[in-house]
């Protein structure tokens, strides 16, 4: 008489979930995506969400007593109706609450992540707006954990956020919701290392920030390209190192999403005679930051006859008049950038963001550019 084997529960409860995950990583073949953000002012209704796969709405709001997810009260109806609003043009496109953002408290996102309680109250008032709201998953802009312990207890939150979006799919019987993150350029933030088997456990991709490397902010005594794609110098930071790093530290490439941005930043030249990359500047120009959208640059050239110029060993451009010099993506870094991520067979792309785009001019270049 053969000998019967006692399968372990655990172990086909992780096998269950290896074929979930190889079901849902086949089925997610490509995201092609941009953050809408009510600060822009820009109407949900003006979307053309033909031109996208994937839609992140920007952005709910962590609690800072309760550590709950919440909406601003003023957009809650925009929040509400963004996946019923976008889905008339695109009926297949899916949709994400984003939460935190440049502007939020990392301080707040430190404390929830630093206990479970408070991470509890954070994901379940997470999975509960998603579900209210009728979007298709979540999406988390914590810039940045930049401790060693923050960055600890971001794995942590990850793990138990992925833990319960698939419990809470078990037991109401909908789709699990996509995860995801906006993260750094980097698996590391400078010389701390990120918690990158946890991030690739957890979240369906990830939104690398491939951009604002420079700025008059912090590099205000030259011009530089905020986002380029490739180093003109040694040190010079890049999309293309960052992507590296992310894969070379044994990131799944299928689960990174690649970033650019529809703005610029504007410096002071020093002397208007010398306007190329790296000349010497003065600060911001137009604004107190010097960031323009690139409906705004659009207009600049324009109306001032600005001078445009596409670099093509970093793979970015820039225009200037007069003193005004502005670093930005257009249409053919937009289309190199985007032809690079399918090249290197990276998940897809997302831009921020929709409301700064001109006439649908990047948003149209990136979709032709990688295609069906």
């Amino acid at each position: 008489m053969a000998s019967k084997t006692k399968t372990s529960p655990l172990l086909l409860f992780f096998v269950l979930c290896f074929l979930f995950n190889l079901r849902l990583s086949a089925a997610q073949t490509v995201v092609k995506g941009s953050y809408w953000f009510y600060g822009t002012e820009f109407e949900v209704s003006n979307i053309n969400s033909s031109l996208f796969t994937h839609l992140f709405c920007a952005f709910a709001d962590l609690n800072s007593t309760t550590y709950r997810v919440t909406i601003p009260n003023s957009v809650s109806t925009q929040f509400s109706t963004f996946t019923t609003t976008v889905q008339r043009k695109n009926p297949s496109v899916k949709t994400l609450l984003s939460i935190g953002g440049g502007g939020a408290s990392a301080s707040v996102f430190a404390a929830m992540a630093s206990q479970p309680s408070r991470r509890n109250s954070f994901i379940d008032s997470s999975i509960k707006l998603a579900r209210s709201y009728n979007f298709h998953g979540l999406d988390l802009d914590w810039e940045y954990p930049s401790t060693a312990t923050e960055i600890a207890n971001f794995g942590k939150l990850l793990l138990e956020w992925k833990a319960a979006v698939a419990n809470e799919s078990r037991t109401s019987g909908k789709s699990q919701l996509h995860l995801s993150a906006a993260v750094f350029r980097a698996p590391n933030y400078y010389s701390l290392d990120l918690p990158v088997r946890n991030i690739s456990n957890s979240l369906d991709w990830i939104n690398v920030m491939s951009y604002d490397f420079y700025g008059p902010g912090w590099s205000p005594n030259y011009t530089a390209p905020p986002s380029g794609l490739y180093n003109a110098t040694a040190s010079q930071a890049n999309g293309a190192a960052g992507i590296r790093n992310w894969i070379q530290a044994e990131f799944p490439a299928r689960k990174i999403v690649f970033g650019m941005p529809f703005y610029g930043y504007a410096w002071r030249l020093v002397n208007a005679n010398n306007n190329g990359l790296f000349s010497p500047a003065n600060g911001a120009a137009l604004s107190t930051s010097g960031d323009i959208g690139y409906n705004g640059i659009r207009s600049f050239i324009s109306s001032n006859g600005a001078r445009c110029v596409y670099n093509a060993t970093v793979v970015s451009d820039y225009c200037y008049s007069g003193t005004t010099w502005i670093g930005y993506d257009d249409v053919k870094s937009v289309s190199t950038k985007v032809a690079y991520a399918k090249s290197q067979g990276l998940l897809g792309y997302f831009s921020w963001n929709v409301g700064s785009d001109y006439n649908w001019t990047l948003s149209q270049t990136a979709f032709s550019t990688w295609g069906a």
